[in-house]
């Protein structure tokens, strides 16, 4: 029997301007797959089996016959991303605010669980989190 494939995911992002989205992100460390990347899109690679798509509006609304959200007005998603330590979240946030994005609310702090968050350059919300332990 042959071992099954881990599953990947890749989170599909509408942006404005394309070459500002893979600046910004770029200067948080991201990488992006060249095979992927042409004039409409941008694969960047978040990990082994974690991919973000991010895709020009006209080139976006192709795959799907709803309006897109504007994400400064509505909250359409908030992708979260672990990090290994609180320092790193806080490293992670740090480099997205000097990048451009803003801090739309403070730090939280669960015991268990630390996270930041950051609205990127189109309004889309991450959360970086740092989970030490489960909740009591």
């Amino acid at each position: 029997m042959s071992t099954p494939q881990p599953q990947m995911i890749f989170v599909n992002l509408p942006v404005q301007d394309l070459e500002k989205a893979k600046a910004f992100f770029a200067a948080l460390g991201y990488s992006f797959n060249p095979a992927f990347t042409d004039e409409n899109a941008a694969c960047m690679v978040v990990s082994e089996s974690i991919f973000v798509m991010l895709l020009v509006k006209p080139f976006f609304q192709q795959f799907t016959t709803k309006g897109i959200a504007d994400a400064h007005a509505q909250t359409e998603v908030i992708t979260c991303l672990s990090a290994d330590s609180r320092k790193a979240v806080d490293a992670m946030v740090d480099k997205a605010l000097a990048a451009g994005a803003s801090e739309p609310q403070p730090a939280r702090d669960y015991g268990f669980m630390y996270q930041r968050g950051f609205q990127d350059l189109d309004g889309h919300l991450w959360e970086i989190a740092h989970m030490d332990g489960e909740p009591g």
